[in-house]
């Protein structure tokens, strides 16, 4: 199901109308995709934030009374306020499949004295336009050392197939690795010794 937002053409560019159209509480995006020429646009900002929340968000835009079906391919965040500042949006079409990178959530937990460790976030898959997954889930539990996870392990849902080579590793199993009691106090000591000053050179005669 696609988040419904109304869109406006904009005709202004740079880094001045940028921040007039934060201003006025509007994030700047522009749609490509089909050989057709870019529009830009300016989406509302509280509707749009919450809109792409998920992963390749699908979103119907109203743009002057003409429908356009696009996805989230990529958001640009203030590196500070993490607020969005700019969005780019792909056109798709029903029953299109597109190339999207998905989320993927480690659930469980790992047999006792062992650990996992997450070495691929994400992966890669090609799925229908409108029925995009938003994250996959792998489970780790009761698992021990050599008992990793690859791609081609993850359940994916009807429809949508793996792109990512499936050997990628995602979640690697190992022993945990214990510190003895003393190594950690020495390294504590260690840490906290003041450092000895340096010596002072001699006057020259």
């Amino acid at each position: 199901m696609s988040e419904k937002l109304a869109a406006e053409k904009r005709t202004e560019f740079g880094k001045g109308y940028a921040r007039r159209a934060r201003a006025a509480h509007k994030i700047p995006a522009v749609i490509y995709g089909h050989g057709a020429e870019p529009i830009h646009v300016t989406l509302p900002g509280h509707e749009t934030m919450i809109a792409v929340r998920v992963p390749n968000a699908l979103l119907t835009l109203d743009i002057a009374g003409e429908e356009h079906l696009a996805i989230v391919k990529d958001i640009q965040r203030n590196a500070v306020r993490q607020t969005i500042e700019h969005i780019d949006l792909l056109t798709v079409r029903r029953g299109e499949k597109v190339a999207v990178d998905v989320p993927v959530h480690v659930t469980g937990e790992v047999a006792a004295g062992f650990v996992a460790n997450q070495e691929a976030v994400t992966v890669s898959v090609e799925a229908e336009a409108t029925h995009l997954p938003t994250a996959l889930e792998v489970s780790v539990e009761g698992r021990e050392a050599g008992q990793h996870v690859h791609a081609a392990d993850i359940t994916l849902p009807s429809g949508v197939s793996l792109l990512t080579d499936g050997e990628t590793l995602v979640v690697n199993v190992s022993e945990a690795v214990e510190v003895a009691p003393e190594e950690e106090a020495g390294e504590a000591e260690a840490a906290e010794a003041p450092e000895a000053p340096e010596a002072e050179e001699a006057p020259a005669e």
